[in-house]
Parts: C-alpha cells; structure tokens; sequence
C-alpha cells in the first residue's frame, strides 16, 4: 500500500495528488513473475463496476483521471496473477485486490498504537513493524524515501503484506526469499528518490496531508 503524501513531494510534482488522508493500493502482486501475457489487454469496460471504488482507494497519483496505472498492474502484474482460477480474468484480479485492501486497514491499524501523521513527532522503525506485526501476526516488508543529503529521517511510503495463493496472511520473508531481487522493483518518486526497505537506525517521519492555501 502506498503512502501518497510520500510519493507526492509537491514542489517536484506539481500535478501530484497529495490530499489523500489514508493508504492507498498499489497492486496485487503474484510471485511468479512479470509481463506473463502483454497481449492479454486491459480492459476498463470489463471492470467498469469496481471503478467507483478503484478511483478512491486504488488512485493514479500523477494522472487522477487515467486508467494507466490500473492497466500498467493488469500488465506486469495481473496477467501473471491469471494463473490462478481465482483471479484468472481482469474482473476477479481487481476485485481481489480491492478485497484484500480493505481487509487490511493500515491507518486504524497505526492509529490505534499511536502512531499518526505529525510533522513534530518521528517514530523508530521498531514501533511501526511492531504496530503492524502485533496486529496481524506476520511481518511485512515496511519501505521509505530514504534520507537525500541533508536530511535526517526517512520518509515512509509503502508497506507490503503479503499472502499466500488462498489470500490467509504470511510473513513476507518467507514469500520473498523466493523472489528474485529484479522482480521487487523500487519505486521511483520524482525522478529522485526511491522506496528501499526501511533503515532501523533511521528515524521514520509519517507525512501528514499537506494543507491547502
């Protein structure tokens, strides 16, 4: 799930959609691979229920009004995904993903350990995966902006929560190791940063909704 005030830095990206004040999703990813079908074509008419509900919660930061990023996951990610009966065609992949997304309510999860957006206070990467784990009872994979010159902490962006092929909760080590590295691409943002796995030794900022002037 993204962070979208994180991947926003609104001097950069100007066009970046940052007035969102929860997590959204970023994709629904197999472990078996990439690009598994490009002639597999997305289709926005095929889902055109689920679009209400894509729009909130599974939104394109930089291009709020394009079904380019939900065709850039169908591409790399959901024609692999196909694979399995239960999510082998565009309709069951997003509904899936929209599905699991709402299971896993990472704002209220935070909150409720007191760990919110605040421009004042940091937390230490301990507190955040301890906040998810003891929740949840697996560990996810916790990324940030890491600090560019200058900076001294790290600003958190995306958190990954991994499941296995009947969608019940795993630890996202074991799922990964079987990953190729190149498979776990960072993301970038602004051309600048990246998403890399947290730094303990860090201080983690958790970015509040930027106020409008």
């Amino acid at each position: 799930m993204f962070l979208a005030n994180s991947l926003c830095p609104s001097s950069v990206e100007k066009n970046c959609t940052t007035n969102v004040s929860f997590w959204t999703l970023h994709g629904l990813w197999p472990d078996s691979g990439m690009m598994c079908n490009t002639s597999w074509h997305f289709n926005a008419s095929l889902i055109e229920d689920l679009i209400p509900e894509m729009k909130k919660y599974w939104p394109d930061l930089l291009k709020p009004s394009s079904p380019e990023f939900w065709e850039y996951e169908w591409t790399k990610h959901g024609t692999c995904a196909a694979k399995a009966d239960s999510l082998n065609s565009q309709h069951k992949y997003f509904s899936k993903a929209l599905e699991l997304y709402k299971k896993f309510n990472l704002t209220n999860v935070l909150e409720s350990n007191r760990i919110v957006p605040s421009e004042q206070q940091h937390y230490t990467l301990y507190e955040v995966e301890t906040a998810i784990t003891s929740f949840y009872n697996v560990k996810t994979k916790i990324q940030c902006v890491h600090p560019v010159k200058g900076d001294q902490v790290q600003i958190l962006g995306q958190i990954e929560i991994c499941v296995d092929r009947d969608f019940q909760l795993i630890d996202c080590q074991k799922s990964i190791e079987e990953i190729c590295s190149n498979d776990i691409p960072a993301v970038s943002v602004s051309g600048q940063s990246e998403l890399r796995v947290c730094d303990h030794s860090t201080p983690v900022y958790y970015p509040p909704v930027p106020s409008r002037s």
